[in-house]
C-alpha cells in the first residue's frame, strides 16, 4: 500500500522497523536511515531474521535538509516516520516539505540551546503542509501519543464534558543498572529535570522540579510515587478540549533515579551549554549521554512492567463521571518480540500504528495535527492487534482529582 521511510536506529527505531515488517500488507517497502549506517543494518538483519521482511538502509544527517532531501528523491517514500531526535524534527519537516513527503513524529521539536517543549515551532507549518496538500501527524507515541488519543475517545463515547485530566506514567521496571534513562539521555534527563507546570482554571501554573508529589496506585503494580512533571501533549490537549478544567500530568521516579538526577544536577553535567575542556568546546549532558549505558541496549535483562493511561473526571447526561483507560506493558514481552524494552515498545507501536491510520487513508488530510484531532476509534482497535491492549474502569476513585 506504501512505502515508509523510518529515521532513527535507536530503541524506538527497533520497535518501528519490527512492527512495520509485521504489517508489510500496509507496508510494502520499507527504508531505515540514521547518521550511523550500521546500527540501521543491524537492526534490519533482526528484522528479517524475525519476520522475513527485507528492509533497505541508508545513511542519512538528520541536521541536514540537503542530505534529507537528496534520501526523499531517491527512495520517495510516501510517509516518513521521525523516531529521531526532536532537535532534528524540523529539519525532517523542511525536506519533507521540499520533496513532497508526508510526516509523522513522536515528540514535538526541541531547540538545541534551551529546554523548551512546545508545539509553537511545528504549529507554525500548518499553512504550508496545508498549500502543499500534505499531512503532518505531530506526537504520535504513547505519551505524547496514546494518551492523547486515550482522552479523544473517552471525549467521544463516555463524556459530555471532560473537566479533569490527570496523565499517570509508571515504569516499574528494573534494569538492573545503578542508573540509566529509557530513552536518550540528554533528551530524558532535560525533560525531567525542568519545572513543573500544570493547565488550572485557564492558565498555567509553574512549580519547582518534582515539588509536588503523591502515591499512586498503578493496576496490577501497586502504589508508586509519582511526581508532577509538565509534559508536552497537555499544551495540545487543553487547547483541543477547551472544557477542561485542570490538566497534569504525573511519572514514577525511585529514590535513587532521583539522587542520581540531582548530583547530575549540582555537579553540572545536566548543563546544555557548552564549556571549554581541554581546548575543546563539549556540552555537559552530550559527554554524560556517551558514558550513560545505551537505552536501546537495556532491553535483554529488563524485568518488570509499565502503566500508562489516563485517569478522567467529567460529565455525562448531567451526571459526574469517573473513567480510567490504560495500558500495561511488560518489558520481558516487548524484549522477546522486538529486541527492545517496554518504553521503547509503547513508543514505537503507536507510532506504528499512526503511518497505518495514513496509509489506509483514515488520518489523511492536509495541514498539521497533533493525534486527538483526528478519529480515535480505528486507532484504538489497532492498539489491541499490535501489542498495546488498553483497560477501561468506570466510575473508580481517580486518586488524582
Amino acid at each position: 500500500m506504501g512505502k515508509v521511510l523510518i529515521i532513527g536506529a535507536g530503541g524506538v527505531g527497533t520497535v518501528v522497523a519490527n512492527k512495520v515488517a509485521q504489517n508489510n500488507d500496509v507496508f510494502t517497502e520499507i527504508m531505515l536511515a540514521s547518521r550511523t549506517k550500521s546500527k540501521c543494518d543491524a537492526i534490519a538483519e533482526d528484522v528479517r531474521r524475525r519476520t522475513g521482511v527485507t528492509i533497505t538502509t541508508a545513511k542519512v544527517d538528520a541536521d541536514k535538509v540537503s542530505e534529507l532531501v537528496a534520501l526523499f528523491n531517491e527512495f520517495k517514500p510516501e510517509i516518513v516516520i521521525n523516531v529521531a531526535l526532536p532537535y532534528q524534527d524540523l529539519t525532517i519537516m523542511d525536506a519533507c516539505l521540499e520533496c513532497g513527503v508526508n510526516y509523522l513524529d513522536t515528540a514535538n521539536y526541541e531547540p538545541k540551546d534551551v529546554a523548551k517543549f512546545e508545539y509553537k515551532w511545528q504549529w507554525a507549518y500548518k499553512d504550508k503542509f496545508e498549500k502543499a496538500g500534505l499531512t503532518a501527524i505531530l506526537g504520535c507515541g504513547f505519551d505524547p501519543g496514546v494518551t492523547s488519543i486515550f482522552t479523544a475517545y473517552a471525549a467521544k463515547h463516555h463524556f459530555d464534558e471532560i473537566n479533569y485530566l490527570d496523565i499517570v506514567d509508571c515504569n516499574a521496571g528494573d534494569h538492573g543498572k545503578a542508573f540509566a534513562t529509557n530513552f536518550n539521555p540528554e533528551i530524558n534527563i532535560r525533560e525531567v529535570t525542568q519545572k513543573g507546570k500544570y493547565w488550572d482554571n485557564g492558565q498555567w501554573v509553574e512549580t519547582e522540579p518534582h515539588e509536588i508529589n503523591r502515591t499512586l496506585t498503578y493496576p496490577d503494580i501497586g502504589p508508586k510515587e509519582s511526581y508532577l512533571i509538565y509534559h508536552e501533549e497537555l499544551e495540545s490537549l487543553v487547547k483541543n478540549f477547551p472544557t477542561l478544567k485542570r490538566a497534569r500530568f504525573w511519572m514514577t521516579f525511585g529514590q535513587e533515579y532521583l539522587t542520581h538526577l540531582r548530583v547530575i544536577q549540582n555537579i553540572g553535567m545536566a548543563r546544555i551549554d557548552e564549556v571549554e575542556y581541554n581546548g575543546q568546546k563539549i556540552v555537559p549532558i552530550q559527554f554524560l549521554k556517551a558514558v550513560l549505558p545505551d537505552p536501546g541496549e537495556l532491553g535483554e535483562n529488563y524485568t518488570g512492567q509499565t502503566s500508562i493511561g489516563c485517569r478522567i473526571r467529567g460529565l455525562k447526561d448531567s451526571k459526574k463521571r469517573t473513567y480510567y483507560v490504560y495500558n500495561n506493558c511488560s518489558h520481558e514481552e516487548a524484549y522477546k518480540e522486538t529486541g527492545a524494552q517496554g518504553v521503547s515498545y509503547t513508543t514505537g507501536v503507536p507510532a506504528t500504528i499512526g503511518a497505518m491510520m495514513f496509509l489506509q487513508g483514515i488520518w489523511k488530510k492536509p495541514g498539521v495535527f497533533n493525534v486527538e484531532e483526528f478519529n480515535p476509534d480505528p486507532f484504538m482497535e489497532q492498539l489491541k492487534k499490535q501489542g498495546l491492549p488498553w483497560h477501561e474502569l468506570f466510575d473508580v476513585d481517580l486518586e488524582v482529582c
